[in-house]
């Protein structure tokens, strides 16, 4: 395992690579910038480093940085371009919040100096890392599999319509991954019973659209979970005092045991594949 202040990576020779890259909560010396560091932190994708936690038992590599996605998105598209034109998203180094409030004080909005210091502090530095694991997995194995780890509350007007799917499966359209594992991976969500759907709102970020090259033997599925599937959502909105709510194991054990499942058959395709 290498570790760095922020950013940790934990090696195994499966060949499935795990990414998280928004459980981050580390201002990195940012706060007196931000409204409030709460604010700041709201929409972290909380908990999830548990709930995937049994992947490197299956002997996935695990990246994830502990740095707030308020201080650099590592899931953007690093030139500002937007990922889904026409539809409401945050920043590389965002400004508001999902709901569009603002989260940076009046003056303290990055301008493109820093944007450009927390690109090469962090957001490089996070790909350099995909991109050397997903080397070393490809050394290996003649296909591998990427796996992005993500989530968000279940209701945010500003975003989308409505209440989103418990499991949300992205794969640029079809473009980032085998069709045949993105049947697979579509397969076990509708065996759940619970509401999904594959290339929704969330068809993958730009960890998939940029590590996902099917034609090299990289597979990259985004996976972007609704919190009420694995955690106490509060209804209506959320404050200090009810957000987030803690990790419960037995509250999560339903969609954990799914995501077992879609990693566990992402796992013995790509094996399968390479024998």
């Amino acid at each position: 395992m290498t570790e760095a202040s922020w950013l940790t990576v934990k090696r195994g020779d499966a060949p499935l690579l795990v990414s998280i890259p928004h459980t981050g909560t580390d201002l990195a010396g940012l706060e007196d910038g931000f409204v409030s560091p709460w604010l700041a932190r709201r929409d972290t994708d909380w908990w999830i480093e548990y709930l995937y936690e049994f992947a490197a038992n299956l002997g996935a590599t695990v990246v994830r940085t502990a740095i707030s996605r308020s201080v650099i998105d590592v899931n953007r598209d690093p030139s500002g371009a937007s990922l889904y034109p026409g539809q409401a998203t945050t920043e590389l180094c965002p400004t508001t919040t999902f709901d569009g409030e603002a989260i940076c004080k009046p003056g303290h909005e990055p301008d493109e100096a820093e944007v450009a210091r927390r690109r090469a502090a962090y957001f490089e530095p996070y790909h350099a890392a995909l991109e050397g694991e997903i080397a070393r997995l490809r050394g290996l194995h003649p296909r591998i599999v990427v796996y992005d780890c993500h989530s968000i509350r279940s209701v945010i007007p500003r975003l989308f319509e409505g209440r989103l799917p418990l499991f949300n499966l992205g794969t640029n359209s079809g473009a980032s991954a085998d069709p045949e594992l993105q049947d697979k991976v579509a397969a076990l969500m509708a065996a759940s019973g619970r509401p999904w759907v594959v290339n929704g709102r969330f068809k993958g970020g730009w960890i998939t659209r940029r590590h996902g090259r099917p034609e090299s033997g990289v597979h990259a599925l985004q996976m972007e979970l609704s919190c009420r599937g694995y955690m106490l959502e509060p209804e209506g909105k959320v404050e200090p005092a009810n957000w987030p709510s803690r990790y419960d194991p037995d509250f999560a054990a339903p969609m954990r045991a799914t995501l077992t499942n879609i990693l566990e058959t992402a796992l013995a395709w790509a094996s399968g594949r390479n024998s």
